[in-house]
């Protein structure tokens, strides 16, 4: 069973690129925009790390990374849940910790709403997302990967009750 932490081991950000861009390469035709800006923006949050509104959970077996999630609250408004990936050998509940994690720190910090932006056609993602509590609350075409999708902002209000941890 993978371990979930907060402390990025070298290599860690690296791994979590490449987790995102082999998988997005491979089911979306996504190329190197995509991969440079998520390489961009998961820097620069890092470089704000350690911050008491800012996290981003890691999940390993061993030296191999299998997953990652970012909370991002360093506005103090609306948290943004960010690089939620996790390695197609490890699918089958680690997205589900690795989430409940996210929200345990998101509710902890007294946000009082997480929002997150994905695209349509991420069927087993949307359906996590709703599990915990999130709304589909805007959607329209935008190219902001390098290719045009059906942009998806989804919203969780954490003032309300918590959902039911995994086993």
């Amino acid at each position: 069973m993978a371990d979930i932490f907060t402390d990025p081991p070298p290599g860690a950000l690296a791994a979590v690129i490449r987790l995102h861009a082999e998988y997005y390469s491979r089911h979306w035709s996504f190329g190197l925009p995509f991969e440079a800006k998520v390489a961009a923006q998961l820097g620069e949050f890092a470089l704000a790390l350690p911050h008491p509104d800012a996290r981003l959970f890691l999940a390993a077996d061993g030296d191999d990374i299998l997953g990652a999630i970012a909370i991002d609250g360093r506005d103090r408004a609306d948290a943004r849940l960010r690089w939620f990936i996790v390695a197609a050998q490890a699918r089958g509940g680690l997205g589900r910790r690795l989430l409940h994690a996210a929200l345990d720190f998101a509710r902890d910090r007294r946000f009082p709403r997480l929002t997150l932006s994905t695209f349509a056609g991420l069927n087993a993602a949307r359906r996590l997302y709703e599990s915990a509590g999130f709304t589909l609350t805007h959607e329209a075409p935008a190219s902001t990967w390098g290719m045009t999708v059906t942009e998806q902002v989804f919203a969780l209000n954490l003032t309300s009750p918590p959902s039911p941890a995994p086993p």
